[in-house]
């Protein structure tokens, strides 16, 4: 039997990327991100946004691409971004009380930053290289680019 273990949103993150650094030298970026799902309202009949609250973790490779210092740099809170990743389950033993806990999260594998430098800190395009040492250039079309 095939299996697939494959995420896509686009969404928005609901806080500043939180960033980890481990003595290894590896760096992991916690992100909180919201998508919206759409339901109409039983009681008014309208159409409304309902959020949905992901947790996301990015990671640098080695070797590969720095995923969390990319984010680190770019995103900050309300910043729109396309995520691949995959759904892992997180299982640890609380401190307080000892019990035994989890959380589903997603992994990212791929982003790509969405929305002009006016709309957040990330410019256009991108996905996963080291970013060149110049800034985000306006293309003809006036989105703003980042160059990787």
């Amino acid at each position: 039997m095939a299996n697939l273990n494959k995420v896509m949103l686009i969404g928005r993150l609901t806080r500043d990327p939180e960033i980890k650094e481990f003595s290894n030298g590896g760096k992991v970026a916690n992100i909180g991100f919201a998508v919206n799902n759409r339901r109409k309202n039983t009681q008014s009949g309208q159409w409304e946004e309902v959020p949905v609250w992901v947790d996301l973790k990015a990671f640098n490779r080695e070797p590969g691409r720095k995923m969390a210092d990319l984010i680190e740099k770019y995103l900050r809170k309300g910043s729109q971004a396309y995520v691949e990743g995959h759904l892992v389950l997180e299982e640890w033993t609380s401190k307080e009380a000892g019990k035994k806990q989890s959380k589903m999260v997603v992994y990212v594998d791929e982003i790509e930053f969405l929305g002009s430098r006016g709309e957040n800190a990330g410019g256009g395009a991108s996905e996963a290289s080291e970013p060149a040492a110049k800034e985000p250039a306006a293309s003809a079309d006036g989105i703003e680019e980042v160059p990787f």
